[in-house]
């Protein structure tokens, strides 16, 4: 019960760091003598949101992703041997410009189509960045992408 309780105390506070805007830290020397500290302020690294004011989107839009999906979809045969079909979902971090970063299968379906639908992420045009507050911002994203044999 305690661990279970922790876990989740430390997984809301994870949340709560990274939904966080950027912010500026202060680092104050001092040199040991009255009245010689010195203040320097750095930005912080930039936070990863998960939900934004705006979301990213594919440019176009649905029916430009289904369209792209169509004409670069490649189903490996190993899969379509073993019949197998169903969601490949690939999380990645859209960010500031619009560029698709780190993109990682979180659920994948094995015979080639892990790797597919990574080489579908990897070759799409930029995206439309989030926003918050007017500003662009890096946003995790998981797209699931559907694979299905036809007959």
């Amino acid at each position: 019960m305690y661990r279970s309780l922790l876990l989740l105390v430390t997984l809301s506070m994870l949340g709560a760091a990274t939904a966080r805007a950027q912010e500026n830290r202060t680092l104050t020397i001092n040199s040991g003598e009255a009245g010689s500290a010195a203040q320097v302020t750095t930005p912080a690294a930039p936070a990863i949101y998960h939900t934004a004011d705006v979301m990213p989107a594919f440019p176009g839009g649905t029916e430009a992703f289904g369209k792209f999906l169509r004409e670069k979809l490649q189903y490996p045969t190993e899969a379509l041997n073993k019949g197998r079909s169903g969601k490949v979902y690939v999380q990645f971090v859209v960010d500031e410009r619009g560029h698709i970063i780190d993109p990682q299968v979180v659920k994948g379906l094995g015979a080639g189509l892990d790797q597919e639908a990574l080489r579908l992420v990897r070759i799409m045009p930029w995206w439309t960045p989030g926003l918050v507050g007017g500003q662009p911002v890096k946003v995790a994203y998981t797209l699931p992408i559907v694979f299905r044999a036809l007959e």
